[in-house]
């Protein structure tokens, strides 16, 4: 196991006894103390844990997903790197769908400049950041999702197996070489399981704090991404790992 995925392990366990004894997590995790301290370490720099005498405790209590408006602002540099490593995947003429999340929104800014581009989407923002350009612009039809600005359930309205899809740029909330990339939302991951399905090359543009992280509802295993675009945040071993699996991993440079 990673250290990522065994601090995050860690902060799941948390999140249920709120308070962990060493001996405890020693066990749990199978690793020795001098690990779990360097672990531990770790999260106390990031401010997520505190120590106590013996174990640890939660420093603040705050999972589940973030509201879209601390995501527009959180990582912010590391998304604008992402995003436009993105777009230059994007070609002129091509039929592209967007995600809803705050790194495809910073996508759409890098856009305005393509030509005969068509751009599907189920977001809010990105839809009002091309809707003067000269972008065509397809928006999925369905039940709004007010909280995260998107629509969801698109079947009710248009069946978008007659478009031509040839690049979909997903978002995921967690990605582990062995589940690959999931969310927290049904709905959320029942439309990005169809643009999959649809398109004929799959990206996902995550920043590498979703790495080693399987939250909720499960996406799709890594064998149907194609590429993985992050910052140059992302866990070392990580990008070891990645070296052995057909998906590729695009580390950002902006």
């Amino acid at each position: 196991m990673f250290p990522l995925e065994r601090q995050n392990k860690m902060l799941e366990l948390l999140k249920l006894k709120k308070v962990l004894k060493m001996t405890e997590l020693k066990e749990e995790l199978n690793i020795s103390m001098d690990t779990l301290r360097r672990d531990i370490q770790s999260l106390v720099k990031q401010e997520k844990v505190e120590k106590i005498y013996g174990g640890i405790k939660l420093k603040e209590y705050h999972f589940g997903e973030s509201s879209m408006e601390e995501r527009m602002v959180s990582n912010l540099q590391e998304k604008q790197s992402i995003a436009y490593t993105c777009s230059k995947f994007i070609q002129d003429g091509d039929c592209v769908f967007l995600d809803s999340g705050s790194t495809t929104y910073q996508i759409a800014k890098f856009l305005q400049n393509k030509k005969k581009l068509t751009v599907i989407t189920n977001s809010f923002p990105v839809a009002l950041e091309l809707l003067n350009s000269d972008i065509e612009l397809i928006i999925i039809g369905g039940k709004v999702r007010k909280e995260e600005r998107s629509i969801v359930s698109y079947e009710y309205l248009f069946n978008f197996s007659q478009l031509n899809i040839q690049k979909a740029f997903i978002c995921a909330s967690g990605i582990t070489l062995e589940k690959g990339i999931s969310d927290y939302n049904v709905e959320e991951a029942i439309t990005r399981k169809k643009m999959i399905e649809l398109s004929s090359e799959i990206y996902v543009a995550a920043d590498s704090t979703k790495f080693g992280k399987d939250v909720t509802v499960g996406i799709a295993p890594l064998s149907e991404i194609d590429h993985i675009v992050t910052d140059q945040n992302v866990d070392k071993t990580f990008t070891r790992a990645f070296e052995q699996i057909n998906t590729n991993l695009i580390i950002s440079n902006m």
